[in-house]
This record gives C-alpha cells, structure tokens and sequence, in this order.
C-alpha cells in the first residue's frame, strides 16, 4: 500500500515530530507498545530508522499534521518549533487548528506560555509533557513525566505515554510543567559538573577510578544519573546521553528563569561557563560527564556531529 494511502488511513494516529538523540528512542518505544505512530524529521534518514518499527514515515511535517490529531514534539529548541510549524504566519493556524499539540522538549517558560497561547488562539490544544532523564531512561521506559495543560488532555496523554514514562507529575497550567522541569534540570547539570570535577580531581590524587566508583555507587548518594555516569568515566565512552551542547542550552534556561525569580545561582553560573570551554574546545557532542574530563584522545569523538532531529 502506498504511503500516502495509509497515512490517508491513519487518521487517528500519533504524530511524533524530532527523531533525534531523544526522540527517537521514545519513538521506538511508543512503536514497540503497539501505538501506531506517522513520524517525520527534519533529517531524513532519523525518521527512517523506525520504519522497521512500523513507524509510517511522513513526506512532511505538513502531511503528518494533515494526518494526526495528536501530536508529539521533541524537537531542539524553540526556533526549530517555530520554524516547522510556520508560526508567526498564516499557515500556522492551518496546520494546528484542531489539533493536541504536546511539546516534550526543554524551552523556556515564557516562550511556552506564549506558544500555547497563540494555538488557542488558532483553535488548537496545547499540552506541556517535558521528561527528566537521558537517552537509557527512554529506551527502558523509565522516564518521569511532567504535564501541564487542560485535565481533560492531560488523562489522555498520560495514557499515550505510559510506555515511556514510569512516573507522572501533574503540575497544572501551562508553564509550570516546563518550570519544574528547569528546577529539576537546575540540579541535575549541577550534580554532573561536580561529579565530573570529583574524578578529575580523584585522577590526579592517584586515587584508581574504579575504586572511587564503588564507594560512591555503594554509599548514600548513589542514583541511576551517577552510576551511568560513572560508567562511562571507567569505559572512558562519552558517547552522548545528554550531549553538552544540549546541556548548555538548557543551563541557560535554567538561569534566566532563576534571574526572573531574583533567585541567585553562582554554582549554575559556573557549569555554563565550564559547559561553553567544553563546547569551544570542539567537545560539544559528547555527553555532559565530559564537562571537565575531555583529554586530546577524544577528539576525534568530538567532531561527529549528528544531524538535526
């Protein structure tokens, strides 16, 4: 049967739009549940990975629109939102009139709270889903969902996303899910930057890396976030989890909403800077953990960039 007449066909499906570093294994994961997902990219060949999945792959995102009813977002930042759904122009409110539009990326607040503005205003549904956790966390299903928007969507698209998610947080309106999800985030990049400054500074005392990964794995500061991190300062693999590059742009999120609140962050303001030297020594696509710990050897790592999702 050809593409056009099955998404024709699958009117009631699930879009999912930005099949990239996150999106994909989420994808995957809805696919594998047995939702039936239209899926599109703006890099071609992302999308096409999950063709063996039955994800039935869209021309365009216009076409996926002019499919689903119900759609996912995870796409890079705010302008890559903007841009794939026209807005600011006439051709947004065609595209999204009618629609659940679910946005699963990090952005800001305000913007969000803009965004979903402008799709009442063009007779659409809007729903904030950002997840905490990597690249692991989605392909396990495992995780933590945080929602915002009407209660009558957000009992649906739990539903949705119950494969992917293990545990869900209701935090009401539109923004506060996005703002929890930057207050967790506030954290989470604090808690890696010390935990990559921790093995530097073990490196250098002598003290063996492995024996260092016990005693925090085996104390009370253990947590899945670490031992995966520590996993990879022993493997010395930085393939990306949580790419620094991703992370920079999230930790100034995170202080622009602590500025708004007139909330000093000296310690946040540190791990961007010591993010932006990472990412100016050509290391922005490796994981986080690499923040501090980016020796010549993985230079190489460095320059495979992946496309956009």
């Amino acid at each position: 049967m050809a593409v056009g007449s099955r998404l024709r066909r699958l009117v009631m499906t699930v879009g999912f739009i930005g099949i990239g570093r996150m999106g994909e294994p989420i994808a995957r994961r809805l696919l594998q549940s047995g939702q039936p997902l239209v899926v599109w990219s703006r890099t071609p060949h992302h999308a096409d990975t999950l063709r063996a999945d039955g994800g039935i792959v869209a021309s365009s995102s216009e076409a996926l629109l002019g499919t689903c009813e119900t759609v996912l977002l995870m796409l890079r930042d705010e302008a890559a939102i903007d841009a794939v759904l026209a807005r600011g122009s006439k051709t947004f409110a065609r595209l999204t009139r009618d629609h659940c539009i679910v946005q699963m990326g990090t952005v800001d607040p305000l913007w969000s709270q803009r965004f979903g503005e402008d799709l009442t205003a063009a007779g659409a549904r809007y729903v904030e889903a950002p997840v905490s956790g990597s690249k692991i966390p989605a392909e396990r299903g495992t995780l933590l969902g945080m929602l915002a928007g009407a209660e009558s969507d957000l009992e649906r698209i739990e539903m949705l996303l119950a494969p992917v998610c293990q545990t869900f947080i209701r935090c009401g309106a539109v923004p506060q899910a996005m703002q929890l999800k930057l207050a967790v985030n506030h954290y989470l990049v604090g808690m890696v930057c010390v935990l990559s400054e921790a093995v530097q500074s073990a490196r250098r005392t002598g003290i063996p890396l492995a024996r260092l990964a016990s005693a925090l794995n085996l104390g009370p500061m253990a947590s899945p976030v670490m031992q995966t991190k520590l996993q990879q300062f022993v493997q010395n693999d930085f393939a990306a989890q949580a790419a620094i590059d991703d992370v920079m742009h999230v930790a100034e999120l995170v202080l622009a909403q602590a500025e708004r609140a007139g909330a000093p962050s000296p310690l946040m303001q540190q791990c961007h800077e010591h993010l932006v030297r990472a990412h100016a020594r050509g290391f922005g696509q490796l994981d986080m953990a690499a923040v501090l710990n980016h020796p010549p050897a993985l230079a190489s790592t460095a320059v495979l960039k992946p496309g956009t999702p």
